[in-house]
């Protein structure tokens, strides 16, 4: 499949629904506390949401049942919300997909609660590092391929696991586009970056080296398969002329 290349005027709607995608995160930011739980983030999310005139895209997207996905420590993607109240020391991701006019933008974000263990305070800053790293290579005339070996070197520079099952993808007025966004790979390997093009890149870290993974009997959780923590960081962005652009910065 080809990448669905985007005008302006449709990156400008893509940039308004990561606008809504930017604020919730930076009110769940606040929220987030030891004693609070992810049913109530993802309440509080699906209501700020829909507050915006827009709505959250995961919510029955192939039977998922949420408005978010909340994965906790050793789950490191698609887990369900729940009445678990969040502990200190535990770490968090939150992703959503706010849908604005049928346009999408998509974040995961990760979540320290109370004080973290170092190790877990490296895993968030190598994630989260590794995104920007991602980022700069999302230039016309690049490839996927160098996004994806400059996630894969920020791990493997300081021990980290790649989870390599999952990507990052194109996005637009579908959730999963083309194409594919690895978070491992050779530069100068596959599909040249073209203006207007529009992706998520989101590196998932876990501190076990391999980066391994098993599946939960719910078929949408997914944890570490040696039980280490994980973590994600993820952005909506836009290949354009002047560099890349974060439309949910």
């Amino acid at each position: 499949m080809k990448a669905v290349l985007k005008s302006p005027e449709e990156i400008a709607l893509i940039r308004h629904a990561g606008r809504i995608v930017a604020d919730c995160h930076r009110e769940i930011s606040r929220m987030i506390a030891p004693g609070i739980t992810t049913l109530e983030i993802n309440e509080f999310a699906e209501a700020f949401i829909s507050a915006q005139g827009a709505s959250p895209e995961q919510k029955g997207y192939r039977g998922f049942p949420y408005a978010t996905c909340a994965s906790v420590n050793d789950v490191v993607c698609h887990g369900f919300p729940c009445t678990t109240p969040l502990r200190s020391g535990d770490i968090v991701t939150i992703d959503l997909v706010v849908n604005k006019d049928g346009w999408l933008a998509d974040s995961g974000w990760t979540y320290i609660v109370g004080e973290p263990s170092e190790e877990l305070k490296r895993l968030f800053e190598v994630t989260k590092r590794a995104l920007y790293r991602g980022i700069e290579q999302a230039v016309p005339g690049k490839r996927i391929g160098d996004i994806s070996c400059a996630i894969q070197r920020t791990a493997e520079e300081e021990g980290l696991g790649v989870v390599k099952a999952l990507v990052g993808h194109g996005i637009g007025r579908l959730l999963h586009e083309a194409p594919d966004v690895p978070n491992y790979g050779r530069p100068g390997a596959g599909l040249k970056l073209k203006r207007g093009m529009v992706i998520t890149i989101e590196p998932v870290f876990t501190l076990g080296p391999e980066g391994s993974i098993r599946w939960g009997s719910d078929g949408w959780t997914i944890r570490s398969a040696d039980g280490s923590p994980g973590a994600q960081f993820e952005h909506t962005i836009a290949v354009e002329d002047g560099g890349p652009q974060i439309l949910t910065e």
